[in-house]
Parts: structure tokens; C-alpha cells; sequence
């Protein structure tokens, strides 16, 4: 048996019997692993499908053979699959044109980019210390060396600073006015940022990779419906598909092979050029059909309970942690995921308490805070979410137990130089807790 298929079991051991917090992770359906894993991964599609008729039902896409601009022939059933996946990522974002294509967040993000801007333009996007993303403008990113980023930050009380963004909106004049991050708890104000776009003309871009899944099931503000042109987003987190990116947009849909003006009516045929061929290649047509099938099960109505589940008990965890003592970045939730501050809680490493919570099968992730001193190799906190647990069917009960452990852990965590020197017994007894809560909720491909 080649070693890989070995890991692969040890993988899916190590999933089962712990709990994931990480707010990015999920598990997707048997449906979604099914489609991924298909003979779709042999065929080559450079190029799309055609837009029209996208309206029509589901049936009628999926019988319909029409013209389309790809580079292959043999492409009769990835154009249909292709075209379902688009027609569901409208309806369920309502959009006027989705890019299915990209193969991840980072792309997508990358792509949009490249349609509005030219090198040299500006970009005003959360500060990364602050909650941002990577590719919102860090320095070890492609495109920051190709654009001029410029970041506003948050306030004490951990939302957006929004006079901030409006003072540097108003003096810089950026070309794309981009909300989005990785660490942040608020909901932002998309109409206030849509007024502050208006009066310097700029590209109103939200990246909701984090919370699209919320926002597909109505418990998240939607940035299309507040004025914003583009809205990207991977297609794992909160919306449970599979690994990979997603760009939607409002405007004028047309031929791809038609070269536009830069106007914002054509900001969906720009984006279409700016991700093939402008930034990728062929498209992954094996993780498109997981995408149509993720995107099929977030509209129906079992994926609004779902969503809801996810918030009530993101609350519900950080009312646990709060009662613990646990100090929480904006004091709380309003969507899927927690910061908190360990070292000012209890003068605790983040690095050291993701390590000590990883050998109870509590899985997490270390997170800078913002004017964090430790920054990203010893940072203050930790960050965690429930939409993994809550695709478990896990509820309130349980997010009262891992508060509990998680306080058990981070009182053994103290005067510590290492998970190393933690008492043995204790953290065995709390990591047969852990396995035995786990395995009351299968995974949904059990």
C-alpha cells in the first residue's frame, strides 16, 4: 500500500477524534468529496462555457448544448456542469455574473486586481495586523510589488476605524475600496463604505471568504445588495464546498472573447479576461462540479438553519470563554469566529496554548492581535471558530465543554516554557474527553 493512503486514514483518524476550530475549515459533504474525486479531473477546459439562457431552470441547463469559448473540444459535459455552478452562485449571492474559475480566495482576489488596476494603482484594504488577509497588501505578497496598498485599521473596540478609511479614501483616491479579512468579528457598515466609494469613484470590492456561507444563508449582510460591484470568496470555510475561490460581480455580461472598456457596467467580462487568461490557466473542472453541487446544497433550506446554528454558537462559545476569564477581541462575536487574547488573559503565548490545545485534539490556530509585539511567530492570541463543530451537529452544550477544557488547558499553560512540561495525566484525562464528545457527531462522510 503506497504510504500516501496510509496518511490519508491517520488524516481522517485525527479529524474524527478531534474537534476543529479553526474558523477557515469544514467539512464538505459526501456529495462534494464525490464530485472532487471524479474522471472531471482528467479533462482540460482553457477558456468557458457560454453565458446565456443562465436563467432558465436547472433542467434546462443542464440539457442545453451550446457554442462556447473554450480552446478543447470534448467539452459538452464540463460546459453544462460549468454553467449550473454559475447559474447557483448567482441565485445564491445575487449576482449578475459569477467566475467560478479561480482556484483558490488568493486568486480570485489576485484577478480582480489585475481587471481594475494597473501597476502603481492604489488599493485601500484592512491593515493584516489588524484582521486583514494576506493578500489585502503584505509585503511578502506578488501583489503588493505590483500595487500601492494603503490600510486602515480597527478601533479599540475591534471594528472597522470608518472615518479612517473615509479620511484615506479622501486623500489617496484609490482605485479599489476593498473590505475584507481573516480576523475580525464585526459586521462591517457595506453601506457606509459604499457611500465613501461613491464620492472618490472607486471599485467597491468586498473578499467574504470568510463569511459567504453566512451570507448565503441569510444571517450576513450581503455587499451586492448594498451597492459593492465585486464580492470574492473561497469556496470552503462557512460555505462548505471544496477548496477553491469564487468572484461575483454586478454588470454587464458579455463574449469574453470581446475586449471591453474599463468601465464598472463591465466589470464582469474584465474579471472573466483577468482570470483566463490573464492570471490563470486551464480551470479545475473537477473542483467546479464539487463547487455546483456545495452551491446546490447551500440553497436549500436546511443550509439557513445551518448557518444560524453557526452564529448561535459562535455566541454561545464566547459567552463561555468571557465567563472563563478570557479576555475577546471587540468583546465578542457577531459572526462565526472568536479572537482571543490569551496573553493578556492570563500572560499565556499564543504559539504554546495552540500546541498545548492540539494535544487534546482542540485544533486552532495562533493570531496576531492588533499592535500585537509578538506579531506572527509569538503572537498574544488565538483564533477559533465553529462552523466545523456545528457541520458535526454540534450545539450550546457543547460549546459550553470546550470553553471549560479550553480554560483547563490555559491554566496548565502557565509558567510553562513548553506543551512539553503540561501534566501528562491531566492532559490525557481532557483528550479522551475531547475523543468521546467528538464521536458522539460523525463527520458528514462517516
Amino acid at each position: 500500500m503506497d504510504p500516501v493512503f496510509k496518511l490519508i486514514e491517520e488524516e481522517k483518524e485525527r479529524q474524527r477524534k478531534g474537534l476543529e476550530l479553526i474558523p477557515s475549515e469544514n467539512y464538505v459533504s459526501k456529495e462534494v468529496l464525490s464530485a472532487m474525486g471524479s474522471v472531471l479531473t482528467n479533462k482540460y477546459s482553457e477558456g468557458y462555457p457560454s453565458f446565456k439562457g443562465l436563467e432558465k431552470s436547472e433542467k434546462e441547463i443542464s440539457e442545453e448544448i451550446l457554442p462556447n469559448y473554450r480552446y478543447y473540444g470534448g467539452q459538452r459535459n464540463v460546459d453544462r456542469i460549468e454553467r449550473l455552478a454559475i447559474s447557483r452562485a448567482m441565485r445564491l449571492f445575487h449576482a449578475d455574473h459569477a467566475n467560478v474559475q479561480p482556484h483558490s480566495g488568493a486568486n480570485a482576489n489576485e484577478a480582480v486586481y489585475f481587471a481594475w488596476c494597473e501597476p502603481g494603482d492604489k488599493i485601500l484594504a484592512m491593515n493584516l495586523a489588524h484582521g486583514g488577509h494576506l493578500t489585502h497588501g503584505s509585503p511578502v505578497t506578488r501583489s503588493a510589488k505590483i500595487y500601492n496598498f494603503i490600510a486602515y485599521g480597527v478601533t479599540k473596540e475591534g471594528d472597522i476605524d470608518y472615518e479612517q478609511l473615509e479620511k484615506l479614501a479622501l486623500e489617496e483616491k484609490p482605485k479599489i475600496i476593498l473590505v475584507g479579512y481573516s480576523a475580525f468579528m464585526k459586521i462591517p457598515d457595506f453601506d457606509r463604505v459604499a457611500k465613501i466609494g461613491e464620492k472618490v469613484g472607486a471599485l467597491l470590492m468586498a473578499d467574504m471568504a470568510h463569511v459567504a456561507g453566512l451570507i448565503a444563508g441569510g444571517v450576513h449582510p450581503n455587499p451586492l445588495d448594498y451597492g459593492f460591484h465585486v464580492m470574492t470568496t473561497t469556496t470552503h470555510k462557512t460555505l462548505r464546498g471544496p477548496r477553491g475561490g469564487l468572484i461575483l460581480s454586478k454588470g454587464n455580461v458579455a463574449s469574453p472573447l470581446r475586449k471591453p472598456e474599463k468601465t464598472l457596467e463591465n466589470i464582469p467580462i474584465l474579471i472573466d479576461r483577468a482570470v483566463f487568461p490573464g492570471t490563470q490557466g486551464g480551470p479545475l473542472e473537477h473542483v467546479i462540479a464539487a463547487k455546483a453541487v456545495a452551491f446546490g446544497e447551500a440553497l436549500k433550506p436546511e443550509f439557513r438553519e445551518y448557518a444560524e446554528k453557526i452564529v448561535e454558537n459562535a455566541k454561545a462559545l464566547a459567552e463561555g470563554l468571557l465567563k472563563h476569564g478570557f479576555i475577546l477581541q471587540g468583546g465578542g462575536t457577531e459572526n462565526h469566529l472568536v479572537l482571543v487574547d490569551v496573553k493578556q488573559s492570563f500572560q499565556v503565548d499564543g504559539k504554546l496554548y495552540e500546541r498545548a490545545l492540539d494535544l487534546v485534539g482542540l485544533t486552532l490556530n495562533a493570531n496576531a492581535l492588533p499592535n500585537d509585539k509578538g506579531a506572527a511567530f509569538k503572537p498574544s492570541g488565538v483564533r477559533l471558530g465553529t462552523p466545523a463543530i456545528t457541520t458535526r451537529g454540534m450545539g450550546v452544550v457543547e460549546m459550553k465543554k470546550i470553553a471549560d477544557w479550553m480554560f483547563e488547558i490555559v491554566k496548565m499553560c502557565q509558567g510553562v516554557e513548553s506543551e512539553k512540561d503540561l501534566d501528562k495525566t491531566k492532559v490525557e484525562k481532557i483528550r479522551k474527553e475531547v475523543e468521546e464528545t467528538a464521536l458522539e457527531f460523525p463527520l458528514p462522510t462517516d
